[in-house]
C-alpha cells in the first residue's frame, strides 16, 4: 500500500509562473493566469508509481477531507457504511464527465479498483479492496485489511479508455502523459521531458477554477534557482536553510504543511543496555529542546511539537497532550537515579564501568544531519556522547527493520500497520509491553474512527511513559509562494497542487 508521505520525495518542486501576458511554455504569449508546477522528471507527474499530489489536478477521488479530518464528497455525493465500516456504499454525482465527454459511472470505480489490485499491477495488495456495481451511479466498496477507515487517496480512471490496455504494462502506459481525467483540470499537451500543460475544466462539478492554466514543468532540481531568478514564482523545498532566505524576500510567502501520519523521530533500541529503562529514554527526550530545534529549522510555532502516536484526526483537531518539556535539570536527575553518574574527566556518564556512549544512524539528508548535530550537542550537555553514522535512507530503514542499531533517526509512521510491526509482537526495536501489544492488536482490527482515536489516546499515554521513540517533529513540507497567489493557509491547506482548484490571484 502506498501512503502519502510528502517528504520521501525531496526532489519534488513547485513553481508558479508569472501572470498576465507572458511567454507560455513553448514561447508563445498567453494572457490568462498560469501556475506552473516543476517536477524532477516527467515520470514523477501523474504516473501511479510515484503517487504525487499532481494526480488530484486531473482525477477525482471518491472523498476528500475537511480541515478536521472529516470526509467530504468529491466524486461521491452521498455515502453510507456498514456498522463495522468495512463496506461503503457510494452514490456518485451524475454531473461528472470524463474530459472527452463520456459520463463517469460506477463501472469506472470498479474498473479502477480491479485494475489497481490486478496481479500484473499490484498497486494495492490483492484482497485489500474490491467493488460491486449496484447501478450506474451506485457502487459498493469493500475494504479489508485497509490502513484507514475510508479512502481519500485513490483516484479513478476511465474504463472506456483503458479497458483494452495490457495491465502488465500499466506503469508504462502513454495514458500517464496524455490523460483523460475527470477533475478540475484537463490535459492540453505534453512535450517529452519538458512540460505537461492543463487548462481549467469549465464543467468541473464544484466550479470552473479561477487559475486558468497549470503547467507541470520538468526542471530537475533547478526549482529554487528558477524562483530566485524570477523565472518562476514559487517552490516547495525541504532544505531548512532556504527558509530564512525566502522569508526575507518580500515577493513570497512561506507556508508549512503538516501531515497526520507521523513525523521525524529517534528510535531507541529498548533492549540495548543503555536504553533498557524507560526513565533513561524519558531523560534523553527531556534533554532535547524540541521547540528550539523547530525554530532552528525555521519552522513557525504553529507547527506543533507532538509526542508518541496519534491519528490524523487528532492532530488536525489539536487533540494532543502537551509533550514532555525540555528540562535539562530533570533529565540529569533521571539519569543519576538510574545510576548514570558524571564522574569522568571527559564528562561522559558511567554506570558499572559502562560509558553512556552510543552510535545513532542518521539519514544522509541536510535536514536530518542538522537535527542530529543539534541533538548530539544537547545530549553532550547532560553527559552523553552520541556518535553519528550517516547512511542512505534505505539502509537506515533496513537496519531498523533488522534490529541492527543502537539508535536511529528516521521517519516515524503512526499508521496502525507500521506501529504493529515496530512495537507489537516481535518488535524490531526491542520494545516489549503486553499492554501495547494488546492495544495494537485492537487498533489493527478497529475501523470505527472514534474507536481508533480512543486506542491511539491509550497508546499515547503509555508511550509518554515508556518513550520507545522520541518524536522530534511532525511531518512537514514547506512551500514558497508568490504573494499574488491566494487561498492557502497553514498547517493543513498549504499545498498549492492539492488545493489548486481553490486558489486565486490578486495582483498588487
Amino acid at each position: 500500500m502506498r501512503l502519502h508521505l510528502p517528504l520521501l520525495a525531496p526532489a519534488f518542486l513547485l513553481t508558479v509562473a508569472a501572470l498576465g501576458c507572458r511567454p507560455g511554455p513553448d514561447g508563445s504569449d498567453q494572457a490568462d493566469s498560469t501556475i506552473a508546477v516543476a517536477f524532477c522528471c516527467a515520470a514523477q507527474a501523474l504516473n501511479p508509481s510515484m503517487e504525487t499530489q499532481a494526480k488530484f489536478l486531473v482525477f477525482l477521488p471518491l472523498l476528500t477531507e475537511d480541515e478536521s479530518g472529516n470526509p467530504l464528497g468529491a466524486l461521491a455525493r452521498r455515502w453510507e457504511h456498514s456498522p463495522d465500516y468495512t463496506e461503503w456504499i457510494y452514490n456518485l454525482r451524475t454531473d461528472v464527465r470524463w474530459h472527452d465527454g463520456v459520463p463517469v459511472t460506477a463501472d469506472d470505480v470498479k474498473f479502477t479498483l480491479d485494475l489497481l489490485t490486478h496481479p500484473d499491477v499490484g498497486h494495492y495488495p490483492s484482497g485489500t479492496v474490491s467493488a460491486t456495481v449496484l447501478d450506474d451511479s451506485t457502487v459498493s466498496v469493500l475494504y479489508e485489511n485497509y490502513p484507514t477507515t475510508y479512502d481519500t487517496w485513490t483516484v479513478y480512471y476511465p474504463k472506456h479508455v483503458l479497458e483494452h490496455l495490457d495491465p502488465s504494462e500499466f506503469y508504462e502506459w502513454a495514458f500517464w502523459t496524455q490523460p483523460v481525467g475527470n477533475g478540475a483540470y484537463r490535459f492540453v499537451r505534453y512535450v517529452p521531458e519538458t512540460f505537461m500543460e492543463f487548462e481549467a475544466n469549465p464543467d468541473h462539478y464544484k466550479w470552473k477554477p479561477r487559475v486558468d492554466r497549470v503547467v507541470l514543468k520538468f526542471v530537475g532540481e533547478a526549482g529554487l534557482r528558477e524562483l530566485l531568478s524570477e523565472n518562476v514564482d514559487a517552490t516547495a523545498w525541504s532544505n531548512p536553510a532556504d527558509v530564512s532566505k525566502l522569508e526575507r524576500d518580500p515577493r513570497f510567502r512561506v507556508y508549512h504543511s503538516i501531515s497526520g501520519f507521523g513525523g521525524y523521530g529517534i528510535y531507541w533500541r529498548a533492549d540495548y543496555s543503555l536504553f533498557m529503562e524507560p526513565e533513561v529514554r524519558r531523560a534523553l527526550t527531556m534533554a532535547i529542546d524540541r521547540r528550539e530545534l523547530a525554530r532552528l529549522l525555521n519552522l513557525p510555532d504553529e507547527i506543533p511539537i507532538v509526542e508518541g502516536v496519534y491519528s490524523p484526526r487528532q492532530i488536525r483537531r489539536g487533540e494532543l497532550r502537551e509533550p514532555l518539556p525540555y528540562d535539562r535539570v530533570a533529565a540529569e536527575e533521571l539519569l543519576e537515579s538510574a545510576g548514570w553518574q558524571d564522574q569522568t574527566p571527559d564528562g561522559i556518564r558511567e554506570r558499572d564501568g559502562e560509558r553512556f556512549r552510543f552510535t545513532a544512524l542518521v539519514w544522509s539528508d541536510p535536514m536530518w544531519q542538522e537535527m542530529a548535530v543539534y541533538v548530539q550537542e544537547r545530549l553532550r550537555q547532560v553527559g552523553i556522547r552520541m556518535d553519528i553514522q550517516t547512511l542512505d535512507f534505505p539502509e537506515v530503514q533496513d537496519r531498523l527493520k533488522a534490529g541492527e542499531f543502537e539508535a536511529a533517526f528516521t521517519l516515524f509512521g503512526t499508521d496502525k500497520w507500521r506501529l504493529q510491526g515496530l512495537f507489537g509482537e516481535g518488535s524490531t526495536v526491542g520494545y516489549r509491553n503486553p499492554a501495547v501489544i494488546r492495544l495494537l492488536d485492537q487498533l489493527a482490527a478497529a475501523v470505527d474512527p472514534d474507536l481508533q482515536d480512543e486506542l491511539y489516546s491509550e497508546l499515547r499515554e503509555i508511550f509518554r511513559v515508556d518513550m520507545p521513540v522520541t518524536v522530534l517533529l511532525p511531518f512537514f513540507e514547506t512551500f514558497f509562494v508568490h504573494r499574488r497567489i491566494r487561498g492557502l493557509s497553514m498547517p493543513f491547506r498549504a499545498d498549492p497542487v492539492m488545493f489548486m482548484d481553490e486558489l486565486w490571484i490578486e495582483e498588487s
